[in-house]
């Protein structure tokens, strides 16, 4: 799966996205550190241990480099950057019966457009699945030659 590069600096706007969520009832916003053990254990469960190890970095991040979606007090979705590495997006997710709401593409503006003010001018989003997805919402564009990228050698899955 390739890399893709993103123009920081030529985003969509958020704030009409986010305010359209809260009048159904979710809520955008940044992890507490306080939150970190319940938000990785549903990142765990949901998305397996590659993805909660990943979200784990985020909150050792000043700020904190993990936004999530609730409704009702409850996590439906998460977006992390700066966690694999420096200026990459990812991992981000959205509880299954709740995609196709507009939330992942609401996440991944709101962390892009943290990565903007953090002062950066592109972002990597690191060995994509849904590349039409990233280009459609955030403009975002392959980079050629980049696959397997910063994934490669990966350890295996020791047995118990």
């Amino acid at each position: 799966m390739p890399d893709m590069l993103v123009k920081l600096y030529d985003l969509p706007a958020v704030d009409n996205l986010l305010a359209k969520l809260k009048e159904e009832g979710i809520i955008i916003r940044a992890a507490m550190p306080y939150e970190r053990k319940q938000i990785v254990a549903w990142v765990r469960t949901r998305f397996g241990d590659g993805w909660a190890n990943e979200c784990n970095v985020a909150f050792g991040n000043h700020p904190v480099s993990c936004i999530i979606a609730t409704e009702e007090g409850s996590i439906i979705g998460f977006g992390c950057h700066e966690c694999t590495c420096r200026n990459y997006f990812g991992p981000a997710g959205v509880a299954e019966q709740k995609r196709g709401r507009g939330i992942g593409k609401v996440l991944l503006l709101s962390c892009l457009h943290a990565m903007a003010a953090n002062g950066y001018a592109y972002a990597i989003i690191g060995g994509v699945g849904p590349s039409d997805f990233y280009a459609k919402v955030a403009g975002a564009m392959i980079i050629e030659g980049s696959t397997p990228g910063i994934y490669r050698d990966p350890l295996k899955k020791e047995e118990s």
